[in-house]
């Protein structure tokens, strides 16, 4: 200001005001110089520490390897030890020895005097033989091996494509016996007559007139492309009749087969259903409605198409309001349906109720998401089953879950192995789920007791567990852990919360500044 109104000193001042600007800028850069120079001090200071705990960290990896080792052989050497023990057993003749029982003990079914006398023993063992004859043939007659089912399923289906074929074929050769009868009775009617047109020409006449020995249909037919519609309309009109009429008269169980086994579906609709639910319930008789639904579902196999998701969601609904849940078991892993994420949670909520049946109820539900692609929910339903094994592998088979997917699955189902199996590496990947972020959601979500127990059992693996976690955990920035260390110690766990601030203090290039210090300014360097 003072240059802008002289002009007499204006060249002097100048010079002066361009020396103190230089003498300022050298200033700045010494102390950018020297800033740099004690972050990389502290960096070179910290070396030595971190070299420690990796050598540590060695040796501690070492020892579990050798731990590890020493358990391993003693198990192999179990294993090979009952390999010869049953190598051995195998090799020897397997003999039946009575006297191996107590023979000073009552004879099961007999008295005292009964089994000191030679008749009764006699009588008793007769008894026993025929009854033992008995039940070898129920055995023989009455039970047959799993794979015969098996086997008469396949038989069943390659004689239901068998059948289809022929349906097809029989089909193309009545219509092609229908054109060769019209053209047989065109021929002779063209040779009858005085040829004087050609046989084409008389063919077309015929089909304008549609008067072939006074036969209006059989020219219709020969244009139709499915001859057996005119017959499709009489077959619809006889099954809906009488269909009605065995409802009218209470034959339900009739009705319902009839319904079921109906030409091309035109009863196994949702129509139909809601004639059977307009019946109610009858005292002492088996419900309609369920009635229908067993002959649909049972002879679901028999049509080419599967039994509707509408359909099915009702029969589901149906089957839990009956209690037969044995009924909806058959169903939905036996027989042909269309499975729906609606159809799922019906069941999932009717294990919620009855807590005695939820384990089945969760494996029909996980059957029915994996059929209609619904990971998230299939997860769920493995985890809530207690098979946590099985859903890691399932995470891992499909990677397509994210961090907020996790958070919600263990808000769902906050079990202290599932959330211990997600935060820690999985057959050598890395873990799918942050630790930290764990705690604070659970603390987040009034499930405190979780995130308390969770954090007793990473404390009694001592610091070396809780900066393993800190320095692998890529998700959780250091806000957070400082955020971690603060509820571990308003609950209590002043040394795992004093751990977690060490740590985060060794890393390198990290500098704790206290909130009580009013003097530190972070922009102090900017404005030098």
């Amino acid at each position: 200001m003072v240059i802008e109104y002289v002009t007499t000193y204006k060249s002097v001042l100048t010079s002066i005001k361009k020396e103190y600007d230089d003498f300022i800028e050298t200033i700045k850069k010494d102390q950018r110089t020297a800033f740099c120079l004690h972050g990389k001090l502290k960096v070179f200071a910290a070396e030595p520490t971190a070299l420690v705990y990796h050598r540590k960290r060695t040796i501690q990896l070492k020892t579990k390897m050798k731990t590890i080792e020493n358990n391993s052989s003693k198990i192999q050497s179990q294993i090979d030890q009952m390999k010869h023990l049953r190598a051995e057993y195998d090799t020897k003749e397997v003999k039946y020895c009575t006297s191996s029982k107590d023979p000073s003990k009552p004879i099961p079914g007999m008295t005292l005097q009964e089994s000191v006398s030679l008749d009764a023993l006699t009588k008793y063992m007769k008894h026993l033989e025929n009854k033992y004859a008995e039940i070898k043939q129920t055995m023989s007659t009455k039970y047959v091996p799993a794979q015969r089912k098996t086997d008469l399923d396949e038989a069943m289906v390659a004689l239901l494509k068998r059948r289809d074929i022929a349906e097809n074929q029989n089909k193309e050769l009545q219509l092609c016996h229908q054109r060769l009868q019209i053209i047989s009775h065109a021929l002779t009617s063209w040779v009858k007559s005085d040829r004087s047109s050609s046989f084409q020409d008389f063919v077309e006449h015929i089909q304008k007139t549609k008067d072939l020995h006074d036969d209006q249909g059989i020219v219709e037919e020969l244009l139709e492309d499915d001859p057996s519609k005119a017959k499709e309309a009489e077959i619809t009109l006889y099954y809906i009749e009488r269909f009605n009429e065995l409802i009218s008269l209470g034959e339900y169980e009739k009705a319902a087969c009839f319904a079921a086994n109906s030409p091309r579906r035109i009863l196994r609709n949702i129509g139909t259903m809601n004639k059977f639910k307009g019946v109610g319930k009858i005292r002492g008789k088996p419900l309609p409605l369920l009635l229908f639904f067993e002959a649909l579902f049972i002879t679901s196999r028999a049509f080419r198409h599967p039994v509707d998701a509408d359909l099915t969601l009702e029969g589901i609904k149906c089957g839990l309001s009956e209690k037969r849940l044995d009924l909806v078991i058959n169903w939905v892993t036996q027989e042909r349906l269309t499975f729906s994420e609606e159809a799922g949670d019906v069941i999932c909520n009717y294990g919620e109720q009855d807590t005695y049946n939820k384990s089945k109820c969760l494996a029909l539900a996980q059957i029915i998401y994996s059929e209609c692609g619904l990971h998230k929910k299939t997860l769920l339903c493995l985890c809530k089953q207690g098979q946590i094994h099985e859903a890691m592998e399932y995470l891992q088979q499909f990677r397509d879950f994210t961090s907020d997917d996790l958070l919600q699955l263990i808000t769902l189902c906050p079990q202290i192995e599932l959330i211990q199996c997600l935060t820690k590496e999985w057959n050598g990947k890395l873990p799918s789920l942050s630790f930290g972020l764990a705690i604070l959601h659970l603390f987040s979500v009034d499930l405190k007791k979780v995130g308390i127990k969770l954090l007793q059992e990473i404390n009694k693996g001592g610091k070396d567990a809780i900066e393993y976690l800190v320095v692998n955990d890529s998700f959780c920035s250091l806000e957070k852990w400082q955020e971690m260390a603060g509820i571990c110690l308003q609950n209590g766990f002043e040394r795992l919360s004093n751990d977690i601030m060490s740590i985060l203090r060794s890393q390198a290039g990290v500098t704790e500044i206290s909130e009580e210090d009013d003097t530190v300014n972070l922009m102090e360097h900017v404005f030098w």
